[in-house]
């Protein structure tokens, strides 16, 4: 696929805290970075994503006496998935991974700061109408192709995919070099949702 100066590369989430030994560790998390490093040679555009909720975030099962990691419940905004605390502001897990290493990457977006409402997708909070910024740095920077990967293909790499088409955006998602959670069936769901809204998966580029 060709690659053009008005495409982005957007790397999610590559984080300690989802990495193996991590407080919310996605199944071979860390095997998403040789491919990431190998890709990042052919944009001229590269944003990162960093989870960064402040202590005692709202989606964390700690802050719901009687809640356990991985319950769902109704938030303000809708349905919310409860996480074991992780990606906490300053801590290590919350650094990205250390063989990572995307010096070249032209903005770290941090997400999830706010307390009362969590942040899966690069473009919006989960309340799905307070905007992240990225969409107008995009905009201003006149790129206008989004291709992601990173951690989780079925939450944060997912959503930033299906919201980068709600604003007109094409998405591609590349496939082997994201690693999904798998959460009741969340990779299932989240392939139906790409191929409703037209986000193009690819398995090579």
């Amino acid at each position: 696929m060709e690659i053009t100066s008005e495409d982005v590369f957007v790397v999610v989430d590559v984080q300690n805290d989802f990495c193996p030994g991590g407080a919310l560790a996605v199944p071979q998390g860390d095997q998403v970075i040789d491919p990431i490093r190998k890709l990042a040679p052919r944009f001229q555009h590269i944003v990162l994503t960093q989870d960064w909720h402040p202590a005692g975030h709202s989606s964390f099962a700690s802050n719901h006496p009687g809640r356990k990691a991985f319950e769902t419940i109704q938030a303000a905004y809708g349905p919310q998935t409860l996480w074991p605390d992780h990606c906490v502001q300053g801590t290590a897990g919350a650094e990205f991974h250390p063989a990572l290493k995307l010096p070249q990457a032209e903005l770290i977006l941090r997400k999830g700061y706010r307390i009362d409402v969590d942040s899966y997708s690069a473009f919006f909070e989960n309340d799905r109408v307070t905007p992240t910024g990225l969409s107008g740095y995009l905009r201003e920077r006149g790129l206008t192709r989004v291709f992601f990967a990173g951690l989780a293909y079925d939450f944060c790499v997912g959503y930033s995919a299906l919201d980068a088409r709600r604003l007109g955006l094409p998405a591609v998602v590349i496939q082997p070099a994201c690693r999904a959670i798998d959460l009741d069936g969340s990779v299932e769901k989240m392939n139906e949702l790409f191929h409703q809204a037209g986000v193009k998966v690819i398995q090579r580029m």
